[in-house]
């Protein structure tokens, strides 16, 4: 169950810090831990924050142990699994460094359980093919966990997560928690995958038409990589949104518009290629709506979320974003 206090996932030990502030106190680090980190790690757990971390070998597990150590308190931390091969981790049949993580760690440490993340579904397409990564991520991350149990080791947490899959999973026995990111939002990855409709898709960078290359088929906005990112996500998928797909100020898609292209802070829009769709007039100054392929990497552009409702342009609260590491 969440709470204001927590769980919460983070990705850098800013976001720990900062929901640290915010009251959160049941926070998970679930990018590899290195040595150079631990001092802030344990300065967190010091103010009463109930902080894991997260590492995949045995001296990641030796330095979590010597830093808990030298300062009297167990850090507790999870072992990642790889379900999928995507990315990092351990993998889940691997008992032997497994078990050489675990005797690390407890030297002085403390084993919390395992942790994975089904990266590969992200390029999984259909719903048969994302309940196959889900099951995968299950599977593997009980796997892990029954192999450390039947060696004598405590593993009370079994972390499985990722958007699609969380959407798609028919079976969580074994697991104790979920984390799932980017259904906050959802994005044009997640509309590609199939995890949600565009009109699901809850934010927009506001850009402004701010001129017009008729020859080209071009109508320029103020709206380049600086607002949109470089994520180029979609570009694999069946249908290629370029670097966003516009909307009207009310955030209805314009037929087959879409950034094509982007400089610094000019966003170039144009039909997607292949269109029979007509260009729109779109007359300088007006608004538009683009919707990200990333949410993630779109958001870390921007200091502050406008809210509205889907149904109002009254700008009903301001939230505060932060970056850094």
């Amino acid at each position: 169950m969440t709470t204001a206090a927590g769980p919460a996932t983070v990705s850098t030990l800013k976001e720990a810090e900062e929901f640290a502030a915010a009251g959160v106190t049941d926070i998970t680090y679930a990018v590899g831990i290195t040595p150079d980190k631990l001092d802030r790690v344990l300065a967190l757990r010091g103010a009463g924050v109930d902080l894991a971390v997260t590492l995949d070998t045995v001296v990641q597990a030796q330095a979590v142990a010597e830093a808990s150590r030298r300062a009297g308190a167990a850090i507790p931390a999870l072992i990642e699994i790889d379900c999928d091969g995507h990315r990092s981790g351990v993998l889940p049949h691997d008992r032997e460094r497994l078990l050489a993580i675990a005797r690390a760690l407890t030297e002085a440490g403390a084993l919390r359980g395992v942790l994975t993340h089904a990266g590969d579904s992200y390029g999984a397409r259909g719903d048969a093919a994302l309940r196959a990564c889900a099951e995968g991520e299950r599977a593997s991350a009980v796997a892990a966990a029954t192999i450390l149990r039947e060696a004598g080791y405590e593993c009370p947490v079994v972390s499985v997560g990722s958007t699609p899959t969380a959407h798609f999973a028919e079976n969580l026995d074994g697991v104790t928690e979920v984390r799932a990111g980017v259904f906050v939002f959802f994005d044009l990855v997640m509309a590609g995958i199939g995890v949600c409709a565009v009109d699901d898709i809850a934010v927009s960078v506001l850009a402004t038409v701010i001129g017009h290359q008729q020859e080209k088929g071009w109508i320029l906005v103020d709206a380049g990589w600086m607002a949109m990112s470089r994520d180029r996500g979609t570009s694999k998928q069946a249908l290629d949104q370029g670097y966003g797909l516009v909307c009207d100020i009310d955030g209805a898609p314009l037929a087959d518009l879409i950034m094509v292209d982007a400089n610094q802070e000019h966003g170039i829009l144009a039909l997607r290629p292949g269109s029979g769709a007509v260009l729109p007039d779109l007359p300088i100054g007006t608004r538009l709506r683009i919707l990200p392929n990333h949410a993630c990497a779109t958001g870390a552009q921007h200091d502050r979320y406008h809210v509205l409702r889907s149904d109002s342009r009254d700008v009903e609260a301001v939230w505060p974003r932060f970056g850094g590491w």
